[in-house]
């Protein structure tokens, strides 16, 4: 039997580097964040003078090149630093991974050679091996949270430790940059916390098209293989990822997988046909994926904005007649529902997931209340919420039927 892997071990025709479109790759020039890099680079620039540079907060939308600016200006850091033979250690921590303060301590003790376990110890404990783990030399040392909201929606802990531990240090100085994609982030924090956490504040505006066609053009020249892009992709490709608020990661992973659909059919060229099947391919996958992975009441209330949808024929809806219907599907099914305000911060969580639109709206006498709108296709998510993964959906609702039979 021939073996299933042999058809991909031929060079590819459309490719030349294709780890030149990925998210992880930081290209040695970023286009269009010149103002931000100088921003970030001249706050920075105190750990070269021996002084605490300032805590920065980075904000902005998904996409806008937040994360590959810090990871940039960082590596430059680190290389003059080591020219002019001044300490500086830079740690990059993704809080979407290390959402506790606990993680967030342990791993930092790591890093400065502290033998803490990632679980079993009291908090105030592994807190303490950090601190003395980087308080045990002179040096400036520069901790990335990335995705802060993640680990400050589980306290905020470890935010006003961090920003208040030089206090409690001898020798290191330390500052925090946090990046977020929630530009609410830090007026939600207590004032101490806010007011140690940005004392420099960077906004990263969405790229604009023009923008977006620099980026694809300058990377596709290093990705593909020449004239193998028809005229019309990059612009396409462009045009879709301007719908999502300027996001170069979609576009980039769009004409990834672009020219993935035109290698695997053996196309000698990536036409448009490839890249709206590689949306629809993109759009449907990462729906179906995000949903299936929601907590149970999220998805109730998923279900409940796609019957108002479908019943009451209404686009935009406001989050008491969610919640009634929200509350109803929970009596159906034998569930105890959450309560308004819970269901509230769910729906916040819902449009950072990109689901839907969830914005403040002013009714007058009625006061203020939230306009949600579902901003995905209705089938990618009805597919995913009544799919045969649901498990949890559907033994609720076997339990239920059980119950009235």
């Amino acid at each position: 039997m021939e073996n299933i892997f042999l058809d991909f071990t031929s060079e590819s025709g459309i490719f030349k580097d294709k780890e030149v479109l990925r998210p992880a790759y930081i290209p040695a020039y970023l286009p269009h964040r010149k103002k931000q890099i100088k921003n970030l680079a001249g706050a920075l620039s105190a750990a070269l003078k021996g002084e605490t540079p300032p805590n920065i907060f980075i904000y902005g939308k998904s996409g806008v090149g937040k994360t590959a600016t810090v990871k940039y200006v960082s590596t430059e850091l680190e290389a003059i630093c080591k020219k002019i033979d001044s300490k500086c250690a830079i740690v990059y921590i993704n809080a979407e991974i290390f959402d506790t303060q606990y993680r967030v301590f342990a791993y930092l003790a790591r890093v400065f050679n502290k033998r803490v376990p990632m679980i079993g110890w009291p908090t105030d404990m592994v807190y303490s091996e950090f601190k003395d783990g980087v308080d045990a030399e002179k040096r400036c040392v520069i901790i990335i949270l990335d995705e802060v909201d993640k680990l400050a929606s589980k306290g905020d802990e470890a935010l006003y430790n961090l920003s208040k531990i030089n206090s409690e240090l001898n020798n290191a100085r330390l500052c925090i940059i946090c990046i977020s994609n929630d530009v609410t982030f830090m007026e939600l924090q207590k004032p101490g916390v806010r007011a140690s956490l940005s004392e420099e504040t960077i906004l990263f505006p969405p790229y604009d098209a023009y923008q977006l066609r620099d980026i694809l053009v300058d990377r596709a020249e290093k990705a593909f293989n020449i004239s193998v892009l028809d005229d019309e992709v990059i612009p396409l490709c462009v045009a879709f990822a301007a719908q999502e608020h300027g996001d170069v990661r979609k576009a980039l992973n769009l004409l990834r997988v672009s020219g993935e659909i035109a290698d695997l059919t053996k196309s000698k060229k990536v036409h448009v046909e490839h890249v709206r099947r590689a949306r629809e391919h993109i759009d449907e996958g990462r729906i179906t994926e995000v949903v299936k992975t929601l907590p149970l009441q999220s998805k109730l209330i998923l279900n409940s904005v796609i019957r108002l949808n479908s019943e009451g024929g209404k686009t935009h809806l406001f989050s008491g007649e969610v919640y009634n219907t929200y509350q109803n599907i929970c009596d159906h099914l034998g569930i105890e529902s959450l309560t308004q305000r819970r269901v509230t911060d769910l729906i916040s969580e819902l449009d950072i997931l990109g689901l839907i639109d969830a914005r403040v709206v002013n009714r007058g006498r009625y006061g203020r209340t939230k306009e949600i709108s579902l901003i995905v296709p209705t089938e990618y998510v009805q597919s995913a919420l009544t799919g045969e993964y649901d498990e949890a959906l559907l033994s609720i609702k076997q339990k239920a039927e059980s119950s009235t039979a």
